[in-house]
């Protein structure tokens, strides 16, 4: 079909017409205030964007247990194939207290390992993975500082692949929500993160059945991870991501209690989930009395 010309009738100047600008899209936001935590150190972000949602405290340093094993699951991911076989040593079994005991020889792939960090905790599996990767726990170490300053993680300092507490090494409640955010979009991360239970099975054919730690996935049905952490010295913590109508989001709880630490994830997450709204300014958390 042959083209035709477009031309303005006779004796019509042709309109001069402004470009339109498309609107900008649209960043929602929860509606109304945050609910009322107990944990003393809180933040909610959006997983696309990395807008913060939420704050409390948010960049105070302080001890954040297991929640720090993402950064450990991070970089036995980046370091080479998960079907490497791990030799256990018997520095490897030594630590305490939730660990799968592990003995001496035994034989695991640092995939097998991984899982068991992600889904139950496991100490020793941790220090496995760190001196198979590193050399040493020392080293490992050296490697998580390193990876965290590349994603922007300037406040803290960690000296274990597994949260136990150590004078020196802390992090915050931001710095975590940019690595949790940095886990969730590694996608075999992602999905050990939300792994209900498995059987873990032993070089001697020993089945350990392992639940995960996280609560809240059978909790709330669009919860989908990714970390729980516990010391004296941290109190409970949890980071806790949703996904519902193509949104995730994650939240990061420190210093929570066992009475608490369920419901404060629960509530953020619902907060921030189910009624969304137009873009709003940060709201500062209220304190639960």
């Amino acid at each position: 079909m042959a083209l035709v010309a477009c031309v303005s009738p006779p004796g019509n100047p042709t309109v001069q017409q402004r470009p339109v600008t498309p609107p900008p899209p649209s960043i929602v936001t929860p509606q109304g205030t945050p609910p009322a935590v107990v944990a003393k150190r809180v933040i909610v972000v959006d997983v696309t964007s990395g807008r913060v949602l939420a704050a409390k405290n948010a960049d105070e340093r302080c001890a954040v247990a297991s929640t720090q094993k993402l950064m450990t699951a991070l970089l036995v991911t980046e370091a080479g194939s998960l079907n490497d076989r791990v030799v256990i040593q018997s520095s490897d079994t030594t630590v305490e207290p939730t660990k799968l005991y592990l003995q001496t020889g035994h034989t695991y792939t640092r995939g097998q390992l991984l899982k068991a960090i992600l889904v139950r905790s496991a100490n020793d599996a941790s220090v496995a993975l760190a001196r198979d990767v590193a050399g040493s726990v020392t080293g490992f170490a050296q490697q998580m500082n390193l990876r965290a300053r590349s994603l922007g993680m300037s406040n803290s300092n960690f000296l274990n692949p597994h949260g136990l507490t150590r004078k020196g090494q802390f992090s915050t409640a931001r710095d975590i929500a940019k690595l949790a955010r940095h886990v969730y979009q590694h996608a075999s991360l992602r999905g050990l993160t939300n792994i209900r239970e498995y059987n873990f099975v032993h070089n001697n054919g020993k089945v350990s059945k392992l639940t995960n730690t996280n609560k809240l996935l059978k909790r709330l049905p669009y919860a989908n991870g990714m970390k729980t952490g516990t010391t004296r010295a941290s109190g409970r913590c949890l980071v806790a991501s949703g996904s519902l109508h193509g949104r995730t989001v994650i939240t990061v709880v420190l210093g929570s209690t066992s009475r608490s630490i369920w419901k404060d994830s629960e509530d953020l997450l619902r907060w921030a989930l189910e009624s969304p709204q137009l873009i709003r300014p940060v709201m500062a958390l209220k304190v639960a009395n």
